[in-house]
């Protein structure tokens, strides 16, 4: 299973969450977020990042043309996409685009199965509020394609191996206060979700 750790502000967590086997780290360009970085900031960060590390960027709200500058300029690999989009506008973004959804109900989780999707609990806040999803809405669903976000910890995220999610995404549940992630969390959670 993979691992994103997100809401990345600086380089030394970024790097210790690379070293720990993250397969990708999470920039959060949304401004109104206690995780936000610049794109210059987290450019920084990614200019001093090995490679075959997958560079996500989150956007809440913004344009087409918005995304497409920063996500070029910083280096971004994937445009996590955090608002209400259809496919076309997806198709727009000349990256590789990763929709969000923001689950209210178990239907939620079949939007957009055609493509790779994060599911996230649903919340007035975008992201990180630690709040989680019911298990129980994935009975019986091809997981093959969705990454898994929404009050993961290092204690409960083996949980969720049985239902085959591509992958994990983890803010709140690693950090030592916003913004900053506890090692000692982060490297469990990469351990837990990674072992057999």
């Amino acid at each position: 299973m993979r691992v994103k750790i997100c809401g990345i502000t600086n380089l030394r967590d970024a790097l210790y969450a690379v070293e720990c086997g993250a397969d990708a780290l999470g920039f959060v360009f949304y401004n109104k977020s206690p995780r936000y970085i610049t794109p210059a900031a987290a450019k920084r960060i990614i200019d001093q990042l090995p490679p075959f590390v997958e560079r996500v960027g989150l956007f809440v709200n913004e344009g087409v043309e918005t995304i497409d500058t920063v996500c070029r300029y910083s280096d971004i690999s994937l445009a996590q996409i955090h608002f209400e989009v259809d496919e076309d506008s997806l198709d727009a973004i000349a990256l590789k685009t990763l929709p969000v959804i923001r689950a209210k109900k178990s239907e939620d989780v079949h939007l957009f199965e055609d493509r790779y999707r994060l599911v996230d609990a649903y919340c007035d806040a975008y992201g990180g509020s630690g709040k989680r999803l019911n298990l129980e809405w994935f009975d019986g669903v091809d997981c093959s394609k969705i990454i898994l976000a929404g009050g993961l910890t290092p204690e409960n995220v083996a949980e969720v191996k049985k239902y085959g999610f591509y992958g994990v995404d983890i803010s709140s549940g690693v950090e030592s206060v916003k913004g900053k992630k506890d090692p000692v969390k982060v490297e469990n959670f990469i351990r837990n979700a990674k072992s057999i």
